[in-house]
């Protein structure tokens, strides 16, 4: 039990932790955004006003005197030693003046350069050309000369940099022309600026840490007085009656009488334990009722199985061809079912079909519709005449208002003519050639689905070694964990993977593929193929 109070406390006092956190990372996060903003600002200010005093030193005038002076000039140390001393009272890191070569930007000569005596830096010499730092530096020194700005501001706080983090503020020098002829810079470390924003930053965390113990104290000793206390006795009376499966004498309402959630859970647990006294007493009832469904359920299972043709070969002593077919149930009975059976000696009928819904409505609805496909099969009707009445029979008496997709063909043996017609089923795929193709038939509507539909069948000529492939939705409809379809043309890659395969080793070149691509996601429709080679009729030797 003690170990339960800390649970619930820790997770408690955890939860409004993280939240504070949070909150505060939230406040942090816009505190240190604005305050850094703020001193930039005030920074940047602060280097402009020294530029533009610094300007003040410097005739641009005298631009090419100083340039040609070679540093050495009365007139060029005047202005250098003004330079120096505005930078040493300001706080600036440099104090420099620059000459761009106009034409790309890309190289800058000095003409001044002041530094802060108490840095560890060193000023460039009188003359001294580099390249300009990086493509940011020229379009700003670009812009001054252009006359499109009157200042630019440079900061440097990432990546590799000479002087560590700092700003650059650039004003042009203007001549009594109103051209520019050179820029003055005023340079200073953020160092300042950084310090000032950690020591906001640790005003701010000490803040949050304060507040975090003083939640933890408060927290635990509200938890402790208005919520553990009612907690340990509703743990201690569901051990109890785990252990004893009794209704207790004294109810835990009568003990706890808040009028809050605690309270509406100890009534809950009391009315939970009688609830569930009740249920056991319905439990074995309820069990012997389930275990007698699922008995039906596996009856069902093996009446729809024998129902279909599962002896392999089917027709051994019939060498003209070779048939197999499967069906795997996406619950303990399916609504899918194929049949192929001997019309009469020259003609075999084949059937695949899919059963609108799942589960035992379907596989009743099944039953039925291969009882009267089969029986107006055997009377010898043509395929399309099957379909037209079977739909009529099924209509007739169809109150749940259920369907079926019906492939169905007749194989005149001896010729290896196949005569077909489709009521809504999928493709059939064949292989005449070197590979199975799809072939795309016309479909007529879904058997059950409208009374008075007519039929259309159609023929095509299967010679020796070719093969013809049936399957419902299920197996193009297969879906992973991604929601992704097997489809039609990994089912035909499938098939092309070993066109030489008998009708059995075809089935299973897809089945396999199937459960490769859709691994652990649960099957949701049955799975069911057919398939058949034709080897030739009597007269071509066979």
């Amino acid at each position: 039990m003690k170990k339960f109070r800390q649970h619930a406390n820790i997770k408690s006092i955890t939860s409004i932790v993280l939240l504070l956190v949070v909150f505060s990372a939230i406040v942090l996060t816009i505190g240190y955004n604005i305050f850094t903003e703020a001193l930039l600002e005030q920074y940047s200010e602060g280097a402009y006003l020294t530029a533009k005093t610094a300007s003040q030193l410097v005739n641009a005038d005298d631009m090419d005197e100083y340039v040609n002076s070679g540093g050495q000039g009365e007139k060029y140390m005047k202005v250098w030693e003004d330079l120096d001393r505005l930078c040493n009272s300001s706080g600036s890191t440099f104090i420099y003046v620059i000459i761009p070569d106009t034409t790309d930007y890309a190289h800058i000569k000095f003409v001044f350069s002041t530094i802060d005596h108490n840095s560890r830096y060193t000023k460039y010499d009188f003359g001294y050309l580099r390249e300009t730092t990086n493509d940011e530096y020229k379009q700003k020194y670009r812009s001054l000369y252009e006359q499109t700005s009157e200042r630019e501001m440079v900061v440097r706080d990432k990546g590799y940099i000479e002087t560590d983090s700092h700003i650059t503020l650039i004003v042009p020098l203007k001549g009594s022309d109103g051209k520019v002829n050179s820029l003055l810079c005023v340079q200073r470390q953020m160092d300042i600026l950084t310090n000032m924003r950690n020591s906001f930053i640790k005003k701010i965390l000490f803040a949050l840490i304060c507040l975090v113990v003083a939640v933890i104290l408060i927290q635990s000793f509200f938890l402790h007085r208005t919520l553990l206390r009612h907690l340990k006795l509703m743990s201690e009376e569901a051990i109890r009656f785990s252990t004893e499966n009794t209704v207790p004498k004294k109810k835990l309402c009568d003990s706890i009488r808040n009028t809050d959630e605690i309270g509406a859970l100890a009534a809950s647990i009391d009315r939970m334990e009688e609830q569930i006294q009740a249920y056991i007493k319905n439990l074995t009832k309820i069990t012997a009722e389930k275990q007698r469904i699922s008995t039906e359920l596996s009856l069902a299972t093996k009446i729809q199985a024998n129902m279909l043709p599962s002896i392999f070969p089917a027709f051994p002593e019939r060498r003209e061809f070779d048939i197999y077919a499967s069906m795997e149930p996406a619950k303990e009975v399916g609504g899918d079912f194929y049949d192929f059976f001997l019309v009469d000696d020259d003609h075999l009928c084949m059937v695949i079909a899919d059963v609108s819904g799942k589960g035992v409505p379907a596989a009743l609805f099944m039953m039925a519709s291969k009882i009267i496909l089969a029986n107006n099969a055997m009377l010898g009707k043509s395929p399309a005449q099957i379909l037209t009445d079977t739909n009529t029979a099924i209509c007739n008496n169809n109150h749940e208002e259920m369907f079926v997709t019906v492939w169905l063909g007749i194989l005149e043996i001896s010729t290896g003519k196949l005569t077909a017609a489709n009521a809504g089923h999928e493709y059939p795929v064949i292989k005449s050639n070197d590979e199975f193709e799809l072939l795309k038939d016309k479909h007529g509507f879904v058997i059950g689905g409208m009374a008075g539909i007519k039929y259309k069948e159609y023929e095509f000529q299967m010679k020796p070694g070719s093969k013809l492939f049936l399957y419902t939705d299920g197996v193009t409809e297969a879906s992973n964990a991604e929601q992704e379809l097997f489809g039609t043309q990994r089912m035909l890659e499938a098939l092309n993977s070993d066109t030489s395969a008998d009708p059995k080793s075809i089935l299973q070149q897809v089945h396999n593929a199937v459960n490769i691509f859709v691994k652990d996601a649960e099957q949701f429709d049955d799975l069911t193929m057919l398939c058949i080679e034709y080897k030739g009729g009597k007269h071509d030797g066979t």
